[in-house]
């Protein structure tokens, strides 16, 4: 994918510009607060880049899924106040999206000065890439700057559609994540290993096709481990596993890793419980003699023990999906096994955003990885191979 040109590039002057600028600020709420403020503070060092330029800012994000319905619960107004604290600079809250007074509020935006639209999907136009909704979006700004790399694979309205109508930079960190994974497409260091975890290989099919054309050896765990293990005839006991047609796209996919040359690992034991819950009875077993009566919830201490010697070694290493149920603690040792030889690693770590962002967030070791993405859709996307429409909209650098 072609390198966007960035607000750091050459040819834009923002002094005194009216910036239109698309971040995700898509966070959990609780009691009406933000409840994790990751993708704020992700947020602040192109909102403080503009304002340093001289530039004004109308913030626009979505939030939650309201599907063109203006729901109290899904106000950007929690979202307003905490990044307002985080940033130490007022930002007022917009009544709305667009409308006169929205395009008002804009073109008399002065330097240094921040507001805040309402939630963009509050509008229908908005999920439909709808031009007049884009038209009317785009009133009273002179820039445009997209930030929000987690919408980026989102055909809509404030991330492709506005994009054509204002001259159009990547923010700081939209520009960063399409560096470093298209880096693990372009130029990685080897040897490139690949973890992934997460529940069906049918959900991951592209992404594994493309990491076996890329990668020296993919380590599997999670759920769809057990789908692997399936079709290869070995039993799963209780194990979330796919019927057989998932069962053959895993056998489609181990003959593909043989052709392609890649080394796809499947753990040598698993962790098996009784039950999903945190006091249940907890056995380890060899991946091929899973009980008929226990589910498997984790990779074991063998393949946690030989997944970290493969990470040691490793150049590089890209995660998506944790090895086992870790939200309950009893189940969390091969995650946390990855996690840790990853934050030890002397090569280039990548983590793919979703449950395994989460996850490395959770145990507070994310500053110690190259980059954990922000957008877990948009980044599995891009290394698929995919155009994202977000970022195929900006002027390439």
């Amino acid at each position: 994918m072609a390198r966007p040109q960035s607000i750091t590039d050459p040819g834009v002057d923002y002094s005194n510009a009216r910036v239109l600028l698309r971040s995700d600020l898509n966070a959990p709420l609780a009691d009406g607060a933000v409840a994790d403020d990751s993708r704020l503070l992700a947020s602040i060092p192109t909102i403080r880049h503009l304002l340093d330029a001289g530039a004004g800012i109308g913030i626009c994000s979505h939030l939650g899924r309201p599907r063109g319905e203006k729901l109290d619960e899904l106000s950007l107004a929690p979202v307003a106040k905490r990044l307002s604290t985080l940033l130490g600079e007022p930002i007022e809250l917009c009544d709305d999206v667009v409308g006169p007074a929205i395009a008002n509020a804009a073109a008399r935006l002065g330097s240094g000065q921040v507001i805040m639209l309402e939630n963009v999907r509050f509008e229908a136009g908005e999920e439909a890439n709808d031009a007049a909704f884009a038209d009317e979006l785009a009133k009273g700004f002179t820039h445009y700057v997209n930030d929000a790399f987690g919408a980026a694979h989102r055909a809509h309205a404030s991330t492709e559609a506005v994009a054509r109508r204002l001259p159009s930079r990547a923010g700081l960190l939209l520009a960063r994540e399409v560096e470093v994974l298209g880096g693990l497409l372009e130029k990685p260091e080897r040897p490139f290993v690949a973890v992934l975890g997460g529940s069906k290989v049918s959900d991951k099919l592209p992404l594994i096709e493309s990491l076996l054309e890329q990668c020296d050896r993919v380590l599997v765990g999670g759920a769809m481990c057990f789908t692997f293990l399936a079709a290869l005839g070995d039993p799963v006991g209780r194990s979330l596993h796919e019927d057989e047609a998932g069962q053959q796209m895993a056998r489609e996919l181990l003959d593909l890793a043989v052709r392609r040359n890649c080394m796809l690992q499947l753990p040598a034991d698993i962790l098996c419980a009784d039950d999903f819950s945190a006091d249940a009875r907890l056995e380890v077993v060899p991946s091929d003699a899973i009980p008929d009566d226990m589910m498997g919830v984790d990779i074991g201490p063998q393949a946690a023990g030989s997944y970290r010697e493969v990470i040691d070694s490793a150049r590089t290493v890209f995660w998506n999906g944790p090895m086992g149920a870790f939200e309950i603690p009893p189940f969390a040792a091969g995650t946390h096994a990855v996690a840790e030889a990853m934050a030890e690693s002397d090569g280039a770590t990548v983590v793919g955003g979703g449950d395994s962002g989460a996850a490395v967030v959770q145990m507070g070791m994310a500053d110690r990885f190259t980059h954990v993405s922000t957008g877990g859709g948009a980044a599995l996307e891009m290394l698929e191979g995919k155009a994202l429409p977000g970022v195929a909209a900006l002027p390439s650098a």
